[in-house]
């Protein structure tokens, strides 16, 4: 499964802080990964390249240069939790949404023609952006074949 990273912090040396959409706050040394991928070296040498970074369009990754990029996954994966925020329940529905489709192996697109909604909004929803209602989620997870009950605790 793969959790979206909504933002990095670039912090001493080559650590950074990236926090992802199910909440968690992630602290990774980049120089772990210097014998693996020799070329992310230039980060510890040049300090302006290495604050220049920003996340990818989808949250997968984080972009210095046409070079130079890193996979987030693997940041969340081997990286130190220094943190954990408290999520909306609008991003635990995406996340829960997100977990189920990868689970049965359906992309976006084919969520989008099972249920009538655009692939652009099923994506919002999934990053816990979108305000789906009531019924958009029940169509979605009728589509993936699973009922829902709400629960309150």
């Amino acid at each position: 499964m793969f959790i979206q990273a909504i933002s990095v912090k670039f912090l001493e040396d080559v650590k950074l802080e990236v926090t992802y959409q199910d909440g968690k706050i992630i602290r990774y040394d980049m120089s772990n990964m210097f014998s693996k991928y020799p070329q992310l070296k230039e980060l510890k040498n040049n300090r302006e390249l290495f604050l220049s970074g920003h996340l990818d369009i989808g949250g997968y990754g984080i972009i210095w240069n046409d070079e130079l990029d890193f996979d987030a996954m693997t940041i969340y994966e081997e990286g130190e939790i220094v943190e954990e925020i408290k999520t909306t329940i609008n991003q635990q529905i995406g996340i829960l949404i997100l977990k189920t489709r990868e689970e049965l192996g359906i992309t976006q697109v084919k969520l989008s023609k099972l249920t009538h909604i655009d692939q652009g909004d099923i994506s919002k929803i999934e990053k816990g952006l979108g305000n789906p209602t009531i019924g958009k989620i029940k169509k979605i997870f009728e589509a993936l074949g699973k009922d829902i009950s709400i629960q309150i605790l």
